[in-house]
């Protein structure tokens, strides 16, 4: 690493922290004077709250163990091993930060207050008449309106919930942990599909950086963290598809790209990285030119086709929430800091590595001609990400809650912390960082 490298790298988390407390200052004063930002400690929904918890000696635990073995493990473990190894790290790290509030506060309460799932299960007694009149009661005008995230997403969000519900695993403990469990296996379809695309020395660099990501404070317990996992699984199943293993895979990821519409209006976007993946496996893509595409197409259409029959019409229920988001908060928050500070939000995300990563992975083309081959298919692979992200930032359709929100871009954004070189000095960037947002405030939703 050069000096001028290294200082480009500091140059870069020094600018994020800046934007992060500037977001902090400013978002402050708009709050305290206007009262327009909705949020108790901006630029994220959460409140300030000095304390420890139960989980907080086995998240530090597994801090220090991530940054003192996380990159000698995860280069000398068997690759299925470090699959199986990167899943049950990052379920200890989630369950561990989410206990530092509390079992009912961090975990079991998180998906029962007013705004959560939990709360409508009840309405879903008839599931195929509920679906034929969800859209009636997505605006606040409406008779019986759904409380903010049923309305905000479309039904197979809620529908994966009634289902625990109806196979015996009720109430939020139950919910919270099926988002970390499911959300944990992000970091392993990350890995997957880094591997595929790019090569296994860099999937192995980004392994403990995906295991430790900040992110984790918001994965659990937050439905977007199951959100996360589809949305990750669809990439990693059609990276399989597109690099030589079988092309089966593509139908199994276009019936997660379907699923992951119906989770998440916003995760459409989730074709922008879809589209990355394609060009990077465009030899194998020429080589099945019809059947990839069917395959995928046929998948695709599994989800959205059984909600249709079903009466729910998803282009009917985003014109509605985009009136119900108008019709509230959303459109009395002001553009023109959250156009910016949801950015500072995704820093807090995803951690200063993650901006020093992205700064190295944006040089790559500089140097494409001497750059090795899998460090420019990476690069390209997370500005997808990034480029997803950005287009949700400025449809204006996020304002505020996006370190909840934008996890599922966030996933796609870590593995550029495999560019790094000292890994160990960054991780312990990234760890301390999570677990100061932990200790020092109660995160919403």
């Amino acid at each position: 690493m050069t000096p001028r490298s290294r200082y480009a790298d500091l140059s870069a988390a020094s600018a994020a922290v800046l934007l992060v407390l500037a977001a902090v200052l400013v978002g402050r004063h708009i709050q305290d004077t206007r009262r327009t930002l909705f949020v108790r400690w901006p630029p994220l929904f959460a409140v300030w709250d000095p304390h420890l918890g139960p989980g907080t000696p086995a998240a530090v635990l597994v801090a220090v163990a991530v940054v003192a073995y996380g990159p000698s493990v995860a280069a000398r473990l068997p690759w299925r091993g470090l699959l199986l190894t990167a899943w049950a790290t990052a379920l200890a790290w989630t369950w561990s930060l989410a206990l530092v509030d509390g079992w009912r506060r961090g975990v079991a309460g998180r998906l029962t207050t007013r705004n959560e799932y939990l709360t409508v299960i009840g309405r879903f007694h008839d599931i195929p008449a509920t679906l034929r009149d969800f859209t009636h009661h997505i605006v606040s005008g409406a008779p019986a309106p759904w409380p903010a995230h049923i309305a905000g997403h479309p039904p197979a969000a809620t529908l994966t919930f009634v289902l625990l519900d109806r196979i015996g695993l009720r109430g939020g403990g139950w919910a919270g942990a099926w988002c970390i469990t499911v959300g944990a296996t992000a970091c392993v379809a990350v890995l997957v599909a880094v591997r595929a695309l790019a090569d296994e020395r860099l999937a192995r660099r980004a392994a403990p950086f995906l295991v430790a990501a900040p992110a984790a404070v918001w994965v659990g317990a937050s439905a977007d963290g199951y959100f996360a996992a589809v949305a990750a699984w669809s990439v990693a199943l059609l990276a399989l598809a597109v690099t030589g293993r079988s092309v089966a895979w593509a139908a199994g990821s276009g019936l997660l790209f379907g699923l992951t519409c119906y989770l998440s209006y916003g995760l459409t976007l989730f074709a922008l990285i879809g589209v990355a993946v394609l060009v990077l496996g465009r030899r194998r893509v020429r080589e099945r030119p019809v059947l990839l595409p069917v395959l995928f197409l046929a998948g695709a259409a599994v989800v959205p086709v059984a909600f249709t029959l079903s009466g729910f019409d998803w282009w009917e229920g985003y014109r509605l929430l985009v009136t119900r988001y108008y019709e509230g908060v959303g459109g009395v928050r002001p553009y023109g800091y959250w156009v910016w500070a949801n950015l500072a939000c995704s820093v807090l995300l995803t951690g200063v590595a993650t901006v020093a990563g992205l700064r190295r992975a944006g040089a790559v083309p500089a140097r494409r001609r001497t750059a090795p081959r899998a460090e420019v298919r990476l690069a390209l692979l997370v500005a997808a990400a990034l480029l997803a992200l950005l287009a949700a930032d400025l449809s204006g359709m996020s304002k505020a809650e996006t370190e909840r929100i934008w996890l599922p871009f966030a996933m796609w954004l870590l593995p550029a912390c495999a560019l790094l070189p000292r890994p160990r000095v960054w991780l312990t960037a990234q760890t301390v960082l999570a677990l100061a947002l932990n200790h020092l405030l109660i995160t919403g939703w």
